[in-house]
């Protein structure tokens, strides 16, 4: 009887090492793996780095040293400041026409008028003010003389009207002085009226 290649006793002690030559001298030599090519050399894997670009990778980023494109541009020195420039239409600095819609007492709402009837719509920025001064000038005409009427009646009408052009005559302060400042002035409340009074007081040619 021909003894088979796994034809061994199980109890033998030295069964594990004739299991292991068994299955060993079955196993067809191959030289496969001989044809197997050596790992492609490729660009990214020979490509150095310079002296330059080495220290930038390799220095840690400290929050001090920022990349030239990410570095912000160079502010104009005139934002926040009062613009002298001088609006050609009426020979005075930019910064003093948005500020007189503001001041008080209907010297405002005079030179509003006038500064929309005279300055051209390429100036934006001054016809934007004279219209928002005129615009508060009016409401606060419309508000006061409202109090006056009740006050007729109410001595406490007459009390809350001097409270109001009290706050309001402090509030145009304000913004003529943030406006000759060249700092942003803006009362939401009157936004539509604004638009409108621009748009429809044309300046004279």
């Amino acid at each position: 009887m021909a003894k088979k290649k796994f034809d061994t006793n199980p109890l033998d002690p030295d069964f594990p090492r004739k299991a292991q030559e068994a299955q060993t001298s079955t196993l067809p030599k191959s030289n496969e793996t001989d044809r197997i090519p050596p790992p492609s050399v490729t660009e990214e894997q020979t490509r150095r780095f310079d002296e330059a670009n080495f220290a930038a990778y390799s220095s840690p980023y400290d929050g001090q040293q920022v990349p030239n494109v990410y570095q912000t541009a160079k502010l104009n020195s005139d934002v926040g400041n009062s613009s002298k420039r001088k609006v050609a239409s009426v020979g005075l600095p930019e910064n003093i026409l948005t500020a007189l819609p503001y001041l008080p007492w209907f010297v405002g709402l005079v030179a509003g008028v006038v500064i929309l009837l005279f300055v051209p719509k390429s100036e934006t920025k001054v016809r934007f003010h004279a219209a928002q001064g005129l615009a508060a000038h009016i409401g606060i005409l419309i508000v006061t003389t409202i109090l006056s009427g009740i006050g007729n009646i109410t001595n406490l009408a007459d009390i809350g009207n001097f409270i109001f052009q009290l706050a309001t005559t402090i509030m145009l302060i304000i913004f003529a002085v943030k406006a000759w400042q060249g700092k942003p002035v803006h009362i939401e409340s009157v936004d539509d009226l604004t638009e409108w009074l621009e748009e429809k007081i044309k300046p004279r040619s």
